[in-house]
């Protein structure tokens, strides 16, 4: 039997193909959630059937924003406790999870292999992906380049909580020629201090971070947060498939 985990986020759905042991990712899959949950469950089970993984001969599980839409999956689970399992897969031990995902931040305790506790930031979106894809937008630059112009940039205040204030900052910020680069770093720093504010009211004892979702792809990132924190960031290549593979673990 396989096991199949599947993570269907605000932005990204994620799904990995485990083996019956448990110990081998043998596929994974990451795509665009659309506008649709249900046509992106769709899309992963079609996904499934061409590597000959189907409802037959394999253990489902569903997590994320979209779980609810994956009527195939044998049984559904939260996103706290499947990133809390993925990350310690990839860990290999406790620690402290932050997950920017599309829509919200959480950072997640795992003490003794299990989460303790944890806290979500999902009532704005200042401090997640989707600030980040919209800054990105203003500045006329993709995802992955606004983090090379950022850390060739100065740190450059970004005040405003709001994404929409934020936005009309940034783009008076262009109006008054400052640097894309120095802007660019203000963005990605104003993340930054938001996911440290998360992690304060979290108070966790970890004396490190795992970081996972799609910011786990950027050392600077890692680095930025490592600085703020005052503590290690670490992460994996992945990590943005946490969620997935903590749900295929559990399926």
């Amino acid at each position: 039997m396989y096991n199949v985990g599947i993570d269907i986020g605000s932005t990204a759905a994620k799904a990995v193909i485990m083996s019956e042991d448990k110990k081998e990712i043998i596929h994974k899959l990451l795509m665009p959630t659309g506008w649709s949950s249900k046509e992106t469950a769709d899309m992963v089970l079609n996904w499934m059937n061409e590597r000959g993984v189907n409802t037959e001969n394999s253990n489902i599980t569903a997590t994320g924003y979209g779980r609810v839409s994956v009527p195939y999956a044998n049984k559904v689970i939260t996103e706290i406790t499947c990133h809390g399992k993925g990350a310690l897969f990839l860990n290999g031990g406790d620690c402290a999870i932050i997950d920017i995902g599309g829509q919200d931040t959480k950072i997640i305790s795992i003490e003794n292999g299990v989460v303790s506790n944890f806290l979500m930031n999902d009532k704005c979106s200042a401090g997640t992906g989707r600030f980040l894809e919209i800054m990105a937008n203003t500045l006329g630059v993709s995802l992955s380049e606004i983090f090379n112009l950022a850390e060739q940039g100065e740190e450059i205040s970004i005040s405003s909580i709001c994404t929409v204030f934020a936005e009309s900052e940034v783009i008076s910020l262009i109006g008054k020629g400052c640097s894309k680069n120095d802007i660019a770093c203000g963005v990605v720093s104003s993340i930054a201090n938001k996911v440290v504010n998360l992690c304060g009211k979290h108070n966790s004892r970890s004396e490190s971070y795992f970081l996972t979702g799609g910011f786990c792809d950027s050392e600077y990132m890692c680095r930025k947060l490592s600085q703020k924190l005052k503590k290690p960031v670490v992460t994996n290549q992945l990590a943005r498939y946490a969620g997935a593979i903590g749900a295929s673990l559990l399926a």
